[in-house]
């Protein structure tokens, strides 16, 4: 297909797929084949694109991408660094591997659920192929719904809305590729605009709905449930600013979520502290047998965990991820999620962050981030270190989509709901009293304070066009990639890759504009 089977650019390597060596009705026929489709696709979570690329890991990459693209966190230098062209706006334009990694990962995603979903006939399907054929849809909502609010243009203060081709491309967002599309469909596949893409996913999420019920087991929370199904619909309707469905699919997840909001001691566990999956509504699982853990240094945890000493964020590279200034202080010292950060030694809070080892935390910079623990607590071993699971979805995520979601229709209801949780769940001393557009900016705040680094802050400072201020006195942004804004940045409106313009020319002359290096660095005036 166009869109996945993408051919090289000089910059770039190539990208195969797997090709099919059964037809369908062997495949539908046949339990352990469908189950071996079906289990393709949380294996696409840890996918190794390039051995050469040490950013390739996977649907992880794709988190912390979307975060350094943020402002919540940040790295502390510029050295090991394989995130600096991303983190300094550099190199965003079509013909370069940055942005074609991006694209080709998520199509070939997309690709691994198509598998699925053209391969189960729910006229004739087992019960047992129907909750597959429900991770099917889900899999492809999940994944259309981070690329159409990565790649839909939305006005900045960088770029025009207007591209160099004369074409306004304001809310198209990318190409919808289907199972049963042809190759000449595909190659003359256009941007889908907002509405035709939020009714596709709606559709994927309607089947999901309908057929999920049926799966029996979840393989450890890395396929999706009913619960997660309804957490991708308040999602969306969040994207599509429809306040009322999202807070009440919020609250459908919340209910038929297995879990509770992670405690204290589970967040801040050393052994098993964003680890593992237990506490979570869906989550991606790193195994021994994975490429991305026997390669020891591409991988989630290699890239993450400040704790580890075998990859690149750790004691090895003196590479961390650091928490913004004014991110941190914001955070009040009541709040326990403080402590998912190195504290300065002035701080009352130097003493109360718990360490994997606490010889090792002598060297980190303060405001390093101690959230994602190495598998098992063992910083020193890279097969044990790396097995380690991250959260695709958790259940703090909907109440907080409830909240702000209630916030956007009635001040009172917003109020209660965000004091309800956080006085609950995360500081007990907390009480918010605003109101209107601040009361908002808080829960999304609050929101991300929870969910720092799992790359999800991207989506609300798009969704509601959010600045990012990186350059300030006491900014802990490297030099090159202190950026202010007015607005959205211009770098959230990611650029299609090249070749897909060459094999599907319905694309052509239709891309975003290149963000690349529109802004200028903060000097301090």
């Amino acid at each position: 297909m166009a869109a996945v089977g993408l051919t090289t650019l000089n910059s770039c390597i190539e990208e195969t797929e797997p090709t099919s060596v059964a037809t369908s009705t062997q495949i539908s026929q046949s339990s352990s084949a469908t189950e071996a489709l079906v289990m393709a696709q949380p294996a696409y979570f840890n996918h190794l694109w390039s051995d050469e690329r040490h950013y390739s890991f996977g649907y992880g990459a794709m988190m912390h991408i979307r975060d350094i693209f943020a402002s919540d966190i940040t790295k502390n230098t510029t050295s090991y660094n394989q995130w600096n062209y991303w983190l300094q706006n550099q190199y965003q334009g079509d013909g370069y591997i940055f942005g074609q990694f991006i694209w080709n990962y998520y199509y070939g995603f997309v690709l691994a659920a198509n598998n699925v979903i053209g391969n189960i006939d729910p006229e004739t399907a087992t019960t047992e192929q129907l909750g597959y054929l429900g991770t099917g849809y889900a899999f492809r909502a999940m994944l259309y719904l981070d690329m159409a609010r990565m790649y839909e243009f939305l006005p900045n203060d960088g770029t025009s809305a207007v591209n160099a081709n004369g074409n306004d491309v304001t809310g198209l967002t990318v190409p919808i590729v289907k199972a049963e599309m042809t190759q000449d469909e595909a190659r003359n596949n256009p941007r889908a605009n907002r509405k035709d893409m939020m009714t596709f996913i709606e559709t994927d999420l309607d089947k999901a709905e309908e057929y999920i019920v049926n799966l029996t087991n979840t393989n450890g929370k890395t396929l999706p449930d009913l619960a997660c199904v309804y957490g991708l619909k308040a999602r969306l309707y969040m994207w599509v600013e429809d306040y009322a469905k999202a807070q009440d699919y919020a609250r459908k997840a919340i209910n038929a979520a297995n879990v509770d909001p992670m405690t204290q001691e589970q967040c801040l566990n050393t052994t098993t502290g964003f680890n593992v999956t237990d506490p979570w509504m869906w989550g991606a699982q790193q195994t021994t047998e994975d490429d991305v853990v026997q390669t020891g240094i591409i991988n989630w945890t290699s890239h993450v965990s400040s704790e580890s000493t075998f990859g690149y964020c750790g004691v090895g590279t003196g590479l961390y991820n650091v928490a913004d200034v004014n991110f941190y202080n914001r955070i009040s010292d009541t709040d326990f999620r403080k402590l998912e950060f190195k504290a300065p030694s002035s701080s009352p809070l130097s003493n109360q962050v718990s360490y994997v080892n606490r010889a090792y935390a002598a060297n980190y910079p303060d405001l390093a981030m101690v959230k994602f623990r190495p598998g098992s607590g063992d910083a020193d071993d890279y097969m044990t270190g790396s097995s380690t699971a991250y959260p695709i979805m958790r259940v703090e995520e909907m109440y907080f989509i409830e909240a702000e979601a209630a916030a956007h229709q009635n001040d009172t209801q917003g109020q209660q709901l965000v004091n309800a949780f956080m006085s609950q769940y995360r500081d007990s001393k907390y009480n918010t009293t605003k109101t209107g557009e601040a009361l908002i900016e808080e829960i999304v705040f609050q929101k991300r304070v929870e969910l720092v680094g799992e790359g999800q802050a991207f989506f609300d400072i798009k969704r509601l066009n959010y600045p990012v201020t990186r350059g300030y006195e006491g900014t802990n942004f490297v030099a090159t990639a202190r950026f202010n804004t007015t607005t959205r940045p211009a770098w959230m409106n990611l650029v299609m890759v090249r070749t897909e313009k060459n094999n599907n020319p319905a694309v052509d002359g239709w891309n975003n504009p290149d963000p690349s290096d529109v802004y200028r660095v903060w000097v301090g005036q």
